[in-house]
């Protein structure tokens, strides 16, 4: 499929990768933001920035009018007020589901492995009742499943690792969970726009990393120069940080009730059936993209 994509979320992490793989293809790509400034970095020939918002079905349907095929690589995990996990990751994909059903366009929505309804995690939940509208949809659509991004993780550890380079990690920081490198999503979701022969079908991908918060902490330090083990917000304020704070921000009790999932439940993965069907995926490590310092 060489014609238009739209990309929904791609000015994010993983939107920006989406739109330059297609580019590079030479597939003319339009973007679809609410801020215009934010895709300063990805104005080209090829590309289109779309001002709009996919909780807005009228923005929506513009905004997927004359495209062969809708990507969505957006989430509202971490947003603030209307913001959420339902505003965005259910509702807004069910209006570019139903703008894509008007344009006859294919979809290829990015979801979350262990994606359910009974999720604890509400960006779980809604993720799950945007494949079940997409699958009722009768839109020819392909979804892909990941695990947790690595590059994310690593941002905000080191982020959280100040002057005496410490990273925070919530909770106990001993339950593996499986990373995956953006660019191996991406490479995944330009795989599956190029080839309609996936519509129908969902492919999971993960990395070849089961590590534990514990450990990413330790290699994000020593990438920084200098091994030292991190610091702890034990369970104990996890709860309270989502039953009191949590209550007024409620994007502040999200993150507290999904760092408690993610020290708790089994979080570990592997995608060897995606990886069968296309073995040229690239499979990033840790450890490629915090290499050591040389000594």
């Amino acid at each position: 499929m060489t014609g238009l994509a739209l990309v929904a979320g791609g000015t994010g992490r993983l939107g920006t990768q989406v739109v330059t793989q297609l580019v590079a293809r030479g597939v003319g790509v339009r973007v679809l933001t609410r801020d215009p400034q934010r895709a300063a970095h990805l104005v080209g020939e090829q590309v289109e920035v779309f001002r709009g918002d996919v909780r807005d079905p009228t923005a929506a349907t513009r905004a997927v009018a004359g495209a062969d095929i809708a990507i969505s690589a957006v989430h509202g995990f971490a947003g603030p007020g209307r913001t959420t996990p339902t505003s965005v990751d259910r509702d807004g994909n069910i209006h570019l589901i139903d703008a894509a059903r008007a344009a006859g366009a294919h979809v290829v929505l990015v979801s979350v492995v262990g994606a359910r309804a009974e999720s604890p995690m509400e960006l779980f939940r809604m993720k799950y009742a945007a494949e079940t509208a997409l699958a009722a949809s009768g839109v020819p659509a392909t979804i892909v499943r990941s695990t947790a991004f690595l590059e994310l993780w690593i941002e905000l550890l080191t982020l959280t690792a100040g002057r005496r380079n410490r990273p925070l990690v919530f909770g106990r920081g001993q339950n593996p969970i499986n990373f995956v490198s953006v660019r191996d999503v991406a490479a995944l979701v330009d795989r599956v726009v190029a080839d309609p022969a996936t519509r129908g079908q969902r492919f999971e991908i993960g990395g070849p990393d089961n590590l534990t918060f514990d450990r990413l902490a330790s290699m994000v330090a020593a990438h920084r120069g200098e091994l030292t083990k991190p610091r702890h917000l034990p369970r104990p304020a996890l709860y309270a940080m989502a039953n009191t704070v949590g209550r007024v921000r409620p994007e502040l009790g999200r993150q507290a009730r999904a760092a408690l999932t993610m020290d708790r439940d089994d979080m570990t993965f592997s995608d060897d059936a995606t990886r069968t069907r296309f073995p040229d995926l690239p499979d990033t490590t840790a450890a490629e993209l915090l290499p050591l310092p040389r000594l």
